[in-house]
């Protein structure tokens, strides 16, 4: 007997090449899955974390007291007729953030205008800083 005449047992040694096409499937399946779900993380994430509609930047800061930092601001909006907030702080001379303030900045004709904040520290000061801003407003700046 000639060995290619020779049958091989299927459930011992499985099927040969001219077999089931659903083990190359799945590594296809599970890669596009994979890059589907990787954009659609990306898209989120942008929306997110993305280039916001209001952007704040540090025009100055002036050193009251030891209790006390003046922030100077200067916010930019898209929409300028829309409210935001930002949030100032005060750091301390080891970089950690002694005070902090969240500033209501309120409809304008201008898209850029500076804002003027006090903003009062558990240690002596040495810097101000500009955290953030946006257009989530909380409801206590509002009432």
């Amino acid at each position: 007997m000639a060995e290619d005449t020779l049958a091989r047992p299927a459930h011992r040694y499985g099927r040969g090449a001219g077999g089931s096409t659903s083990s190359i499937r799945w590594p296809a399946v599970l890669t596009a899955l994979v890059i589907v779900l990787g954009v659609v993380i990306a898209v989120i994430g942008y929306q997110k974390l993305g280039v916001s509609d209001v952007r704040g930047d540090l025009a100055a800061y002036r050193l009251i007291d030891d209790q006390t930092a003046e922030v100077t601001i200067s916010v930019t909006r898209t929409d300028p007729d829309r409210p935001a907030v930002c949030i100032v702080r005060a750091r301390s001379r080891d970089g950690s953030e002694t005070g902090r303030r969240e500033i209501l900045v309120g409809p304008a004709r201008e898209s850029t205008v500076q804002v003027k904040a006090l903003v009062k520290t558990s240690k002596p000061p040495v810097a101000g800083d500009v955290y953030g801003c946006g257009n989530d407003i909380p409801s206590y700046l509002t009432d």
